[in-house]
């Protein structure tokens, strides 16, 4: 027979929850292990944050099993999402800018995440925030697609930059 507790409990009551889901209450640490010797399982502390704990009475193997079944499957539902990078700079032109925003709009359909950053170069890093932040407007006037803001106006290292996404 197989006993398992998580010796990190420090409570001395537990919340107990059977084998089926049912909720048997609240016991002493040695009930609940109790019971899980008697009925040949263990004993496995599911959460350990909330006042009392909770534990519940099961195979530990099939428990883990199940685990891992429910994460795969959460991991298979998930979309991963790509951020994709338009680099500007200050002199780049009106064509440059509506090339880049088509390719933006087309990244937006897809669903991709996109940063758009302001190269600057050298001592131009030193010119006025307002002038900054019109010129990476300039590119988000010209995108087509309906999209919002998750990041907004900051400063990096290269530049300042902004994160959009699409909208939904």
């Amino acid at each position: 027979m197989r006993e398992r507790i998580n010796n990190q409990i420090r409570a001395s009551e537990v919340r107990v929850i059977s084998n089926e889901g049912v909720n048997l209450g609240v016991l002493s640490i040695k009930e609940a292990l109790a019971q899980a010797t008697a009925l040949g399982l263990d004993l496995i502390e599911v959460s350990p944050n909330v006042n009392p704990p909770i534990v519940k009475i099961a195979d530990f193997g099939k428990y883990q099993y199940e685990q891992n079944k429910k994460l795969k499957k959460a991991k298979a539902g998930a979309k991963t999402t790509e951020t994709k990078t338009i680099q500007i700079k200050i002199g780049t032109g009106e064509n440059d800018l509506a090339l880049k925003a088509r390719r933006a709009s087309e990244w937006l359909i897809e669903g991709n995440r996109i940063k758009v950053e302001l190269f600057l170069p050298g001592r131009s890093k030193y010119m006025p925030e307002p002038f900054l932040k019109e010129r990476i407007y300039r590119v988000l006037h010209l995108i087509t697609e309906n999209y919002k803001i998750a990041e907004d106006y900051k400063k990096g290292p290269k530049g300042p930059t902004i994160t959009i996404e699409k909208e939904k």
